[in-house]
């Protein structure tokens, strides 16, 4: 059972939320909640924060942050992901990180493990400046990359760099249940120091049977386990990977060798897949892009055929609201005012006014004007 480890003023969630209604209205115009925040800011219920309690580095670039949520957190499932705000130079920016944690944890809390991005400021910032005692700003748990609540017959998970993350809450999830069936794991890094999170899935491979892990360096000519993703790798590592429930998760390099070695054998149906980036169409040659507007913050900027609108905004000085910066939680949304925009999804052009216009996935096609 879990235990309670935040004290709850005035006693249960549910009797302090009745409470605070009455109290609300002798405290407006604020609300009880944003004095309470003065005293413990897991204890505010009109926005969502979670304390550092503890980080771990994984790795020479990759860091695990255990946070500790406040009262309005709600559980999550193996393989989902959560927002997360991140205070960096002077500036309030939005990330969205998988939960590597299982939602059995029995103190309440849940981690995320983040790697360092080339020219990626924020992840750099969350791996060497974030630390224990910072309160982030997140949100709920979200996605649809879990595992059902039926029984696996045989699950094979196939991950390469951080996208080791919801697989790795999926299984120790499957370990608390006390129902891990058997199950095959390839997870893919350049060298045997680059495995994030190696030390508890060699742990895990060493402890549990029926976990068959494979660590394939990429990187090491003279390792025993150096390849890249194929189909006959497959064969040799996990025989039976056709009639499995496939979850794969990684760079997009991995992720289309494997839908395309599904897709041959004729069982994608069995494939479901986790991407950190969407995927982009190829643009045309003759494409351009032009004078990006941003009415409300006054600001214009060039916008290049290719370069989301996100992007733009960003380097422009600006930090517009977003989130999982791959066009799923719609939280960058704006509206078209005038001009062009292109889907950098599916290639479609957008150029009637009133349009909404996701600023993650979409790039300038000639000038626009956007209600930013």
């Amino acid at each position: 059972m879990r235990q309670p480890t935040q004290p709850v003023p005035g006693g249960s969630p549910s009797i302090w939320s009745r409470l605070s209604t009455l109290t609300d209205y002798f405290a407006w115009p604020l609300r009880t909640s944003h004095y309470l925040e003065l005293v413990n800011p897991l204890w505010t219920t009109h926005k969502m924060q979670a304390r550092v309690v503890k980080v771990w580095d994984e790795t020479r670039d990759a860091r695990t942050l255990t946070l500790r949520p406040g009262l309005n957190w709600r559980g999550h499932r193996a393989g989902q992901h959560v927002r997360v705000g991140i205070p960096a130079n002077g500036k309030h920016y939005t990330r969205t990180y998988t939960i590597s944690s299982a939602p059995q944890r029995y103190d309440d809390c849940f981690t995320i493990t983040v790697k360092a991005i080339d020219k990626a400021t924020i992840s750099h910032h969350i791996v060497r400046n974030i630390k224990v005692g910072d309160y982030l700003p997140i949100g709920l748990p979200q996605g649809d990359f879990y595992l059902p609540d039926a029984q696996h017959i045989h699950p094979l998970f196939i991950t390469a760099g951080s996208g080791i993350t919801p697989a790795f809450s999926m299984v120790n999830s499957l370990i608390a249940q006390e129902r891990l069936p058997d199950t095959c794991h390839l997870h893919y890094a350049p060298h045997e120091f680059d495995v994030v999170l190696g030390k508890q899935l060699r742990e895990m491979a060493a402890q549990y049977d029926r976990y068959h892990l494979h660590l394939l360096y990429t990187r090491e000519e003279n390792h025993p386990g150096n390849a890249r993703f194929s189909a006959a790798q497959l064969d040799a590592l996990c025989p039976d990977w056709k009639e499995r429930d496939v979850y794969a998760c990684g760079p997009p390099s991995l992720l289309e060798a494997v839908e395309q070695c599904f897709e041959q054998a004729g069982c994608s149906r069995n494939l479901h897949i986790e991407r950190f980036r969407a995927p982009f169409t190829e643009i045309p040659a003759d494409a351009v892009g032009g004078k990006v507007r941003f009415a409300q913050s006054g600001v214009d900027a060039e916008g290049d055929s290719d370069t989301p609108l996100l992007k733009v905004a960003e380097e422009a000085g600006m930090n517009p609201p977003h989130g999982c910066r791959m066009g799923i939680c719609h939280t960058c949304n704006t509206t078209l005012v005038s001009g062009c925009v292109r889907d950098l999804r599916t290639g479609e052009v957008l150029n009637e006014a009133g349009s909404i216009v996701q600023t993650c996935i979409c790039a300038a096609a000639g000038d626009c004007e956007l209600d930013l």
